[in-house]
């Protein structure tokens, strides 16, 4: 039984179909939504819901426990995962009816052995290298793989539903590269015999910058949560709206003499007097220690204020000047959020830690209670 979390992480539902909803706009074609890494952070079923009500045709993770998972939480609409260790149990995929990404011969022929032992008709979509290097089938395997699945298909053993790859994002040039070379597997796959349902190159940064890549079907991550994946345009500039509002509490207040240390090592000290404000959060619930003296801020009683001394693992320090005279404990503190509502944009962290915001969202912990809202979107009637 809960006795009150003290860290909650707010995932807006209506932003999470707004953000779905702006994509299937932009792109008038499928929408795949990646809610693997628990959902960017965001909880992985929270997220699935909300993307299958906004409009996306199917969820994806990158392994087949996320899938599982999911599918044994009552997610029932379709399920894709392309990234397996050699022992992953595809006869479970099978079972499950779910969707494998398949990269490699050997994964194609574990995948059809599994299908013969259980009787069914296994799911499956290509995977395939067009230059990032990283998962897929390299081009030089393209045509054995095409051709087997094409006959595995016949016998009735699977049923290739899609092919997809991943660009580098290293600029247009090297994106058209990569599109020129996943027209040749598309075409190469459809003389086999095969016609995919769902060609898909395109994830979140091209989804917006690149209308030339989005195909028949687009796959997005982090914009189906409202954050930009360009360091240089804001959510609400791509008119999506930020799911995740961080919060704690105040559960300690002291005021404290000029010249006074503040947490480990004294490496900030208060040159006037003021209020000192306890949050139980730390950088074991994804908040990064080194944000520590680096300018970063929290939203308390409407107001900005700094974080001041070192992160602990459990707990940080706010600097509430003016506003510790009318709060009590138990006040809210914002620790990222929708901007537009006032909040700290979780950009801020990323800017300060040179990082992304992907990573940030992803790292909060498991301590962190996430919570589905309702609430109306900012600015909505």
């Amino acid at each position: 039984m809960r006795t009150g979390s003290m860290r909650v992480a707010e995932i807006s539902l209506p932003a999470i179909r707004h953000n779905v909803a702006r994509v299937r706009e932009l792109t008038g074609g499928a929408v795949i939504v990646v809610v693997k890494a628990d959902g960017y952070g965001h909880g992985a079923v929270i997220s699935a819901e909300a993307a299958l009500a906004g409009g996306a045709s199917m969820v994806a993770t990158a392994d087949l426990e996320e899938a599982l998972a999911l599918r044994d939480a009552g997610i029932e609409a379709p399920i894709l995962c392309w990234l397996h260790g050699v022992h992953a149990d595809f006869g479970q995929a099978v079972a499950a009816d779910i969707e494998i990404g398949v990269s490699h011969m050997r994964q194609l022929e574990a995948l059809a052995d599994a299908a013969e032992r259980s009787g069914r008709t296994a799911s499956m979509q290509f995977k395939i290298d067009t230059g990032l290097s990283r998962n897929g089938a390299a081009p030089e395997e393209w045509e054995a793989l095409f051709e087997r699945a094409a006959a595995l298909q016949r016998a009735g053993a699977v049923r290739v539903r899609g092919i997809f790859s991943h660009l580098a994002n290293a600029g247009d040039e090297y994106d058209r590269a990569q599109a020129a070379r996943f027209d040749e597997a598309v075409e190469m796959l459809r003389s086999a015999g095969v016609e995919p349902e769902m060609i898909h190159l395109a994830a979140s940064a091209a989804t917006f910058s690149s209308p030339h890549l989005h195909y028949n079907t687009v796959r997005v991550g982090v914009v189906a949560y409202g954050l930009s994946p360009f360091a240089d345009k804001t959510s609400a500039q791509l008119g999506l709206v930020p799911a995740m509002t961080l919060r704690s509490e105040v559960v300690a207040l002291r005021g404290v003499p000029a010249g006074t240390g503040v947490s480990y090592g004294f490496n900030h000290v208060c040159e006037t007097a003021t209020t000192l404000a306890l949050v139980p959060m730390g950088y074991a619930d994804g908040m990064p220690r080194a944000l520590n003296g680096a300018g970063a801020w929290v939203t308390v009683a409407g107001e900005h204020r700094p974080i001041v001394g070192r992160i602990g693992m459990d707990q940080f320090i706010v600097d509430v000047g003016p506003v510790g005279g009318r709060i009590d404990l138990g006040e809210s503190v914002v620790l990222f959020g929708d901007p537009e509502r006032g909040h700290p944009p979780v950009e801020i962290w990323a800017g300060l830690m040179r990082t992304i915001n992907y990573e940030i969202v992803a790292g909060i912990g498991p301590r962190v209670l996430r919570v589905p809202s309702e609430e109306p979107l900012a600015g909505a009637a």
